[in-house]
Parts: C-alpha cells; sequence; structure tokens
C-alpha cells in the first residue's frame, strides 16, 4: 500500500546503507519531474542540512521510507532548516545545552545582545 507524498513530511531513510546513520528527510517541494526536494535534517555521517531529490513513488512506499511526521506539524519558517544545520554541527556524546543554545543563537545571527541588557 503507497501513500501520498505531501509537502512538509519528515521521512527515514530505510535503506540499508542509511539505517544506521538514521538519515531523516522533510519533503520541502515537489516536481513535475516526479522528484521531491528534500532537506536532510538529520543524518549521523554529516549530511544534515543539505538537500536530496529523491522519487516522491520511493517516498510513497513504506518499505523504502518510513513517515515519521505528517505535513501538518512541521515548521513553517524559512530559519527552521538553518536552526536545524546549526545545532547538528554542535552535536556530539559530550555537547551540553550550552552548546545548543550558542548554535542556534549564532545561526540567528542575533550578535552580542547580552552585553546590551547587562545593568
Amino acid at each position: 500500500m503507497n501513500r501520498t507524498v505531501r509537502i512538509g513530511q519528515l521521512y527515514r531513510d530505510l535503506a540499508r546503507d542509511m539505517r544506521e546513520r538514521d538519515r531523516r528527510l522533510r519533503v520541502m517541494s515537489i516536481g513535475d519531474d516526479g522528484r521531491a526536494d528534500c532537506f536532510v535534517e538529520h543524518d549521523l555521517d554529516g549530511t544534515t542540512g543539505k538537500t536530496v531529490k529523491i522519487q516522491v513513488r520511493a517516498l510513497a512506499y513504506p518499505g523504502k521510507f518510513e513517515l515519521l511526521e505528517e505535513a501538518s506539524n512541521s515548521p513553517t519558517d524559512p530559519r527552521f532548516g538553518v536552526l536545524v544545520a546549526a545545532i547538528t554541527a554542535v552535536h556530539r556524546p559530550a555537547a551540553t545545552p550550552l552548546d545548543y543554545a550558542r548554535a542556534a543563537w549564532d545561526a540567528m545571527d542575533l550578535g552580542d545582545t547580552a552585553d546590551r541588557d547587562a545593568p
């Protein structure tokens, strides 16, 4: 049984060489050529933050891709991808919440506003 592929859905790649990498793809657009532009939200092999093209019919087949999240739950803010890439760049076993916060702060180019508010 195939499912309908929609913009915003999140999939886990079930290919044999991708399972250990835990590669997750968010559908960003679907082209007339039958391919979807997918943003790599998570990949333990380091391709997070990149865009890849995947055949829509492959995404629709549950044996190839596991649907993790429906489109209605996906973020619509374009900065989402920037944040995911920044957080992934610092992700490691010893990462602290401060590491993630700094990565997000820098990715949003918020500058050094903390000093401005200090007494």
